[in-house]
């Protein structure tokens, strides 16, 4: 499996994970993002040996998008902090089937993880044991069939865009477990992670990462945007 790197440097490390690949292994055994990324390293700057590459944040498996590692542990430590402070900018492409309950806003929720079934539930207001979540949604426009959104995650929660998404109203094209009728053809949600800023960790200067939308028909509308 090829990689589509966005950027490197010293530091860093930023790919297009596809949708379908797992960030880090898993029970599966099959190939990760992780597993691509070191292979990649290895054979670009020709290193034998073990090869350093921190996991800063992930993806779920059926999310596509910008997901940055860290070559150096001071690059792992300083951008996990950043992350640990939601100062990290992040936007999401969105598409729905469903309009959702207001053209634009920012949704207030309090989630709880079931582990065993690997699923999110939200709840209005908080309660022991539940996670804060914020997240700003506007339309960013329609194509006759398909709803898009511009999702702007406040926090880092498991599933936290798509949840939101199903409690406005518009759960994500696929993800039959939030609430779609029916699932993708390449068993992806449609869910992209667009754009990624943080602060270098050495340069001290906003690194911002983009990542094109995968080419499929669900996805035409944002092409090139």
């Amino acid at each position: 499996m090829s990689v589509t790197v966005l950027h490197v440097d010293n530091h860093l490390l930023a790919l297009a994970k596809p949708a379908g690949v797992a960030v880090v292994p898993d029970s599966s055994g099959d190939t990760s993002l992780y597993d691509l990324a070191r292979e990649w390293i290895r054979r670009e700057y020709q290193k034998p040996g073990e090869v350093f590459l921190g996991v800063v944040h992930r993806l779920d498996r059926p999310v596509s998008g910008v997901v940055l590692f860290a070559r150096t542990s001071k690059a792992a430590s300083r951008l996990s902090e950043q992350f640990r402070a939601h100062s990290v900018r992040k936007l999401y492409f969105a598409v729905s089937a469903g309009e959702p309950r207001a053209p634009s806003g920012e949704l207030v929720q309090w989630l709880v993880k079931d582990e065993a079934r690997n699923l999110v539930t939200a709840f209005d207001s908080e309660r022991a044991g539940a996670q804060r979540s914020v997240t700003r949604w506007r339309v960013a426009g329609r194509d006759g069939r398909f709803v898009h959104l511009d999702l702007e995650p406040q926090t880092g929660r498991p599933h936290q865009l798509r949840v939101a998404a199903a409690s406005l109203g518009a759960p994500l094209l696929g993800d039959l477990k939030y609430g779609a009728g029916v699932p993708l053809p390449d068993k992806s949600v449609g869910l992209h992670a667009a754009k990624l800023t943080v602060e270098h960790p050495t340069l001290r200067q906003p690194l911002t990462i983009r990542a094109e939308t995968p080419e499929r028909e669900w996805w035409s509308f944002r092409r090139g945007r």
